[in-house]
């Protein structure tokens, strides 16, 4: 048995043409959805990310702005540019890229965002929403695999999901994603992590395992129940001299391995990734409509 491809490129894109009628609608009213990225330093991985999401941003015609901090920046000169960007009309959307450094205190970051503009959706009141099963401005990735799995046939309902990982970036997000009593959740769910005696035995029993821990090709096939759906959400550098660039991507699920054992599994590159993309569009074009009616008293 090989597995089907989970194509996350082919899903978010069609997710972003989805968008351009909603986005059109918005410019006539002349109403551009814009995105604000705050970014301290100079990491090369969070520069690449930023970056791509200033391309989608470009595609959809929708305004994106990158302010580069120092990684110096102080916790008050940050806070001061979150509170000019909630306050600035023509900023629907702010996202801060983390990790921040050590001597900001992200957690009064996160909250100091305006939670109707917070399209990550890391903020202590939307996370809270989304626990609570209210509507709110998911997190990009947890949400990025729901969707996912909705448009290849995949119910969750009834199944022994498995996570990887307890981030409040996606593993315990993916979890209350998980377990709400609606349509295209209703599992249940397990979390597995640094902590966990024999994770083998648990990854064995799932019927729908996202990996997120951040460790290269960590899942192998002994550990994956056969027929199982398999969702890696990690990106890992690993040392490649045979590549153009010295390194290759991989994910956290040794997928060659685990192809022949799952029924369906997503790729890296071309998989999770591509839907955080596209559910920050989704969050951006939404928070713009949220903003736009409540700003002309609708």
């Amino acid at each position: 048995m090989t597995a089907k491809i989970i194509d996350g490129k082919d899903t978010a894109q069609e997710i972003m043409e989805g968008l351009k009628p909603r986005i059109g609608a918005l410019v006539k009213k002349g109403i551009y959805p814009g995105l604000s990225v705050i970014i301290l330093g100079e990491d090369p991985a969070s520069l690449s990310y930023v970056k791509s999401k200033g391309k989608a941003c470009e595609k959809l015609g929708m305004r994106s702005e990158t302010i580069m901090l120092s990684e110096k920046t102080t916790q008050a000169d940050l806070m001061t540019v979150i509170r000019n960007l909630n306050a600035n009309p023509k900023v629907h959307g702010i996202l801060v890229q983390l990790p921040l450094p050590k001597h900001i205190d992200e957690d009064a970051v996160l909250e100091a965002i305006d939670p109707e503009k917070d399209v990550d959706g890391f903020s202590p009141i939307n996370m809270g929403r989304l626990l609570a099963g209210r509507d709110c401005f998911k997190p990009c990735t947890p949400n990025g695999v729901m969707e996912l799995m909705a448009r290849h046939g995949i119910d969750p309902a009834g199944k022994h999901a498995v996570i990887l990982g307890r981030s409040n970036i996606v593993g315990k997000p993916m979890a209350a994603l998980l377990v709400q009593k609606k349509k295209g959740a209703d599992a249940t769910v397990t979390i597995c992590h640094s902590r966990t005696k024999n994770i083998a035995a648990l990854t064995k029993k799932a019927d729908i395992l996202i990996a997120a821990i951040g460790r290269p090709e960590f899942v192998k096939a002994a550990m994956v129940k056969k027929g199982a759906v398999v969702i890696d959400v990690g990106i890992n550098r690993v040392e490649d001299k045979a590549a153009e660039k010295g390194y290759r991507l991989v994910g956290d699920v040794d997928f060659e391995a685990v192809k022949d054992v799952a029924k369906a599994i997503t790729p890296v590159p071309g998989g999770v990734g591509r839907m955080t993309i596209a559910m920050l569009m989704l969050n951006t074009v939404q928070a713009a409509e949220n903003l736009s009616g409540r700003n002309r008293g609708l």
